[in-house]
């Protein structure tokens, strides 16, 4: 708590002497400079702490539609794998409570410096005694035990901040927080979601079926605190330049992880939530002589009813197709209200003129670094009212969102941006008419959801060939696919309000 404390007075003190009596470019320049100091001192904090504070630190990784890119670049540079490890002696001790016998008696040979280490846990590799290769993942020592102390001590930190700025209010953050990492203690919780995605994606509703791998839990070896399964060799999701130097597409890459997390949402309804890079790895099948998507680490899963999946299904095919009526009912029936348009842009990353514009590729995202600076900014700009809204849509959705910006970011990195959108698509129209067939059973409900998926594809396929002849010219012509998305032409003024009936306008980035 001392220590919390501290970082409070030592923050808010800096930002506040720092940029007292400041204007203009000197206080922008100060700004991102304080930005900058405190970043590390929070990346300091977390990390002397362990456990809940890096979770919270990984969180802040993912809030580029709230936070300054001088936090969030920060902590995805340090939170992500570059996490504090624990001693082996630790790791040796928690071993041999949970599973009742020593290392050295459970394995042929292990590992005593990890492979990886996260916020709750650290992956020792070892050999069994008949000589297969395994992966030994053990929670860190004391975890369990001060876990309800460690999240009272940071929600006093969160509200200490607010009370400091007023601004600054991500108690939904915390609620969240509550509400997951005591799931994520548990690795028998972990294990049961890993056999269901198991199940899922070895399903005959999986159009990936073959071309995703989780790992095996070795049964008789696990525990809330150790979890034993296969090793699997691998390579991360983004080494861009590995993927090319086996032979095969980026973009291909892009389309699996797309199609495996939409599969997810919209067919299963029973989703990882945590996909960032270190938990997406690839391996080549030497039998098919293909590369395969590895889905590790499944401490954090949300399983959706039916009735929230089949709205966010009718939300993402309005905002796929521009559908500005559609996209107000479905985003207010996620308690969205009149902040629909602002809701809109968190989801997509677009401002509200370019997610209604009629143009076949009006989510297209370069991802180029003039476009990044100018969301961030603008969305910063709008920070209260996010936040607003995060408190208002169901908790869910919170979840969804940051699934929804790790995957982002997974398509920026190896493919073409419009990837995502195009099998969102295709998922969002195959769900609704899974759950139209179920709710209408008949040869009537049958057609009529043949015929939707065959409209869909008729707009995807235009969608792609647009997409594909819009990037290749951009690339030629060494620009963006349109110069209307070019951030520095936007302006407030050409963009929708905030609320239906006029008064303040906002440029709705997520």
């Amino acid at each position: 708590m001392k220590q919390a404390l501290m970082a409070i007075c030592i923050l808010g003190t800096d930002y506040k002497l720092s940029l007292r009596g400041l204007e203009g470019k000197t206080y922008e320049d100060e700004l991102k400079e304080c930005h900058t100091r405190s970043a590390f001192k929070l990346q300091r904090l977390c990390f002397a702490n362990g456990g809940i504070y890096i979770k919270l630190g990984q969180h802040v990784a993912q809030l580029d539609y709230i936070l300054p890119a001088e936090y969030v670049n920060t902590m995805r540079d340090y939170m992500l794998d570059k996490c504090p490890v624990s001693t082996y002696k630790d790791i040796a001790q928690v071993i041999q409570e949970d599973l009742g016998k020593s290392p050295e008696e459970l394995f042929a040979s292990i590992e005593e410096v990890p492979i990886a280490s996260a916020s709750l846990a650290q992956v020792h590799r070892a050999v069994s005694h008949d000589g297969r290769q395994l992966a030994v993942k053990v929670q860190h020592v004391g975890l369990r035990d001060t876990c309800a102390a460690d999240t009272v001590i940071v929600e006093a930190f969160v509200k200490g901040l607010r009370w400091m700025f007023p601004d600054f209010n991500y108690q939904w953050l915390i609620d969240e927080l509550k509400e997951s990492v005591p799931k994520e203690l548990d690795f028998e919780l972990e294990v049961a979601n890993s056999k269901r995605c198991q199940l899922h994606l070895n399903s005959k509703k999986s159009r990936v079926k073959g071309k995703v791998v989780v790992p095996q839990v070795e049964d008789g070896m696990y525990n809330k605190r150790v979890l034993v399964m296969e090793y699997i060799e691998g390579f991360k999701v983004t080494d861009r330049a590995r993927i090319e130097q086996m032979g095969f597409k980026p973009e291909k890459v892009a389309e699996l992880v797309s199609r495996t997390f939409n599969e997810m949402i919209f067919i299963h309804g029973d989703v990882h939530c945590d996909p960032h890079a270190a938990n997406l790895f690839l391996r080549k099948n030497e039998a098919t002589g293909q590369l395969q998507l590895v889905l590790l680490d499944h401490g954090l899963y949300r399983q959706i009813t039916d009735e929230f999946r089949k709205s966010y299904a009718l939300l993402w095919q309005s905002l796929i197709f521009a559908d500005a009526e559609g996209i107000k009912e479905h985003s207010q029936a996620m308690n969205a209200g009149d902040m629909y348009p602002l809701f809109a842009g968190m989801l997509t990353n677009r401002p509200w003129d370019e997610v209604i514009s009629k143009d076949i590729d009006h989510l297209y995202m370069s991802g180029d670094e003039e476009e990044r600076n100018s969301i961030q900014q603008t969305s910063q700009m709008f920070a209260a009212q996010i936040t607003q809204l995060l408190f208002k849509v169901p908790r869910v959705l919170l979840l969804l969102l940051k699934t929804n910006d790790c995957l982002r970011s997974v398509d920026l990195a190896l493919g073409e941006p419009v990837n995502t959108f195009v099998i969102t698509a295709r998922e969002c129209s195959r769900a609704l008419t899974d759950i139209r067939s179920r709710e209408q059973p008949g040869l009537r409900s049958h057609l009529r959801g043949k015929l939707d998926e065959w409209h869909v594809e008729y707009r995807v396929t235009l969608l792609r060939v647009a997409s594909w002849w819009a990037i290749r010219w951009a690339r030629w012509m060494g620009k963006t696919p349109s110069s209307r998305r070019k951030m520095r032409d936007r302006h407030p003024s050409k963009l929708a309000p905030l609320n239906a009936t006029g008064g303040d306008t906002v440029v709705a980035h997520g």
